[in-house]
């Protein structure tokens, strides 16, 4: 073991002081890839999320409760989803307006729909996060 000094440098890395350098670690040697660069790389090209499907029971709903799903309030779905994955959230309740919609966030389908009428008496289970839409 070697009682040579140690010495920090931030744009260098660590160096050794009065003695050799081990081997290949010259002084033209580059610096490591940043950590952010090493994650990109592993993790590949991030591929677009898959669009949210309806369940039967959901679909049913909409046409029972009269819920209509505008373009404009489906994209507010997708975004709430969209935000509670990041999160790590498994199933939702998202508030859009004046309709709830509960969502498997990891299998990125709706459950059921409710509009305010129903949601009066309503009890939302088996739900780890709640997202209001903007």
């Amino acid at each position: 073991m070697s009682t040579d000094a140690i010495r920090f440098d931030a744009a260098r890395g660590i160096d050794r002081v009065g003695g050799a350098a081990p081997a290949g670690r010259g002084r033209g040697a580059q610096a490591a890839p940043g950590f952010d660069r090493l994650l990109a790389q592993q993790l590949g090209p991030q591929a677009p999320a898959e669009p949210l499907r309806w369940s039967a029971h959901a679909r049913d709903r909409l046409v029972q409760r009269g819920i209509q799903v505008t373009p404009e309030v489906a994209q507010r779905l997708e975004d709430a989803v969209q935000t509670a994955a990041s999160k790590g959230s498994r199933d939702s309740l998202v508030m859009v307006d004046d309709m709830a919609f509960v969502v498997s966030v990891k299998n990125r389908v709706v459950i059921t729909a409710v509009d305010q009428a129903s949601m009066k008496e309503q009890v939302f289970t088996n739900i780890d996060s709640a997202v209001v839409a903007r």
